[in-house]
């Protein structure tokens, strides 16, 4: 107890301590002692009892108390009473403007920001953006169900996926040309935050700039098969001293050509949202084909080596697949060095919780990739070092197709390397790609 408050109480009680010796004093004079004694512990009880309902009446009536002046109990208990009142109200008044401050930067944004309560999915609040972008009234939507509310849009199944959903992207239902972008945040216990953006310029930016790319490699075909024409009439025999010259020509209009097809296979795979035709990928034949290129491609130069454990087929696209996995082993070959080992095994999939998962890694002994590369190894044109890639022959694209490809599969890349110690990129294939082999395949 403060010791203010201490103070009052022992003077509280002394105060009661000398009506009630007074009481005892007057009924000793007048020969009535214990009924002075109880008339004054009635009165003393009485007069807190009226103290005791005013406090009562001016809290229920919720009336802001002035200051005490007084030094009794009753007066101090008015004081702590006015003390917290004064309290509450500050703490209230931050608690408006703070909110009043979050309205304000919510209304200033231009996503549409809902609050929905997680058990019944109905609204609870939203942003003023929420308005031109979903449709939603204030306040006849407030209470209302966001998925009866916005029943055009596919909500339902998505936002039962509750903290795993991926965003969704949809059209909006006042407008099909405007392209929404939904992304449900779990922030509470039982609320979600669902947050829609309008992506329609950012598709339609991301689409000029696949036709661009599309259409330049389209159109550079035609000028290189002239160059390469020229360049194959050009006897380096009857022109010695333009033999280097013509074998370094030839060999940039070689790596210009490849540069145009993979541009154009990324193009492709970037305008596709799913596979055109899947079919089961015989992954035995698959593997000794790769094992094959490499060899070409290294020219005894290193030790090639294949593990094929688990004897089953993948369900996907033969082409991409190819065109994946061949990225990845000619990307090792490249960057080991002579007398290396570069390894292509399918096997389980141990690290993932998918028990029927399997895994394509190429594993290699060379140069390694520094730490810091790794989160952008994937993006086009992205070298770590940039004379190696050139010297090696490489497009600066190959993972970024294998990562597309994965993509169109469901799939996905993991990276491990450790620098002088090599690298393992690593094709994860959920247990549905998984295709039992009807029989084993002869090695080539």
């Amino acid at each position: 107890m403060p010791s203010r408050a201490r103070t009052v109480w022992f003077r509280t009680l002394g105060q009661l301590a000398l009506i009630l010796a007074a009481a005892a004093l007057l009924g000793e004079l007048v020969g009535q002692v214990w009924p002075m004694l109880a008339l004054a512990a009635l009165g003393v009880v009485a007069w807190h009892h009226w103290r005791l309902h005013g406090v009562l009446l001016r809290l229920a009536a919720r009336q802001r108390l002035a200051a005490p002046t007084g030094t009794g109990v009753w007066n101090e208990l008015d004081r702590l009473l006015h003390r917290s009142q004064h309290e509450t109200q500050a703490r209230q008044r931050r608690l408006i403007e703070m909110l009043r401050a979050y309205r304000a930067a919510a209304a200033a944004l231009p996503d549409a920001i809902i609050v929905v309560d997680r058990d019944s999915q109905r609204v609870l609040w939203f942003s003023e953006a929420a308005t031109p972008l979903l449709g939603l009234r204030y306040p006849h939507d407030i209470g209302a169900s966001l998925v009866q509310r916005l029943q055009p849009l596919p909500l339902a199944r998505w936002m039962a996926g509750g903290r795993t959903v991926e965003p969704l992207e949809t059209p909006s239902p006042l407008d099909t040309s405007i392209t929404l972008s939904l992304r449900l945040i779990p922030y509470s216990e039982h609320l979600w935050l669902l947050v829609a953006r309008d992506v329609s310029r950012l598709l339609q930016l991301e689409q000029m700039r696949r036709d661009f790319v599309a259409n330049v490699s389209h159109e550079l075909r035609t000028p290189l098969t002239v160059v390469h024409g020229y360049l194959d009439m050009l006897d380096a025999a009857e022109h010695p001293d333009w033999a280097p010259i013509l074998a370094e020509m030839q060999r940039q209009s070689q790596r210009m050509t490849q540069l145009v097809e993979d541009l154009l296979t990324l193009s492709r795979l970037e305008s596709q949202d799913s596979l055109p035709a899947e079919e089961t990928v015989s992954m035995g034949s698959m593997l000794h084909t790769l094992r094959r290129e490499a060899n070409a491609l290294s020219q005894g130069r290193h030790e090639i080596v294949l593990d094929d454990r688990i004897q089953v087929d993948l369900f996907g696209s033969n082409k991409e697949l190819h065109s994946a996995f061949s990225n990845l082993v000619s990307n090792a070959v490249r960057y080991t060095p002579a007398g290396g080992t570069v390894t292509i095994g399918f096997l389980r999939d141990e690290a993932s919780g998918d028990r029927k998962g399997v895994v394509l890694a190429v594993s290699d002994s060379g140069y390694g990739i520094p730490p810091h590369h790794l989160p952008r190894i994937t993006e086009r044109f992205y070298r770590v070092s940039t004379s190696r890639s050139r010297e090696s022959g490489g497009t600066g694209l190959g993972l970024a197709i294998v990562k597309h490809v994965l993509n169109l599969h469901q799939a996905r890349l993991t990276i491990a390397s450790e620098v002088g110690r090599g690298s393992t990129f690593s094709c994860h294939f959920g247990g549905e790609r998984v295709r039992q082999r009807e029989a084993v395949e002869a090695t080539p």
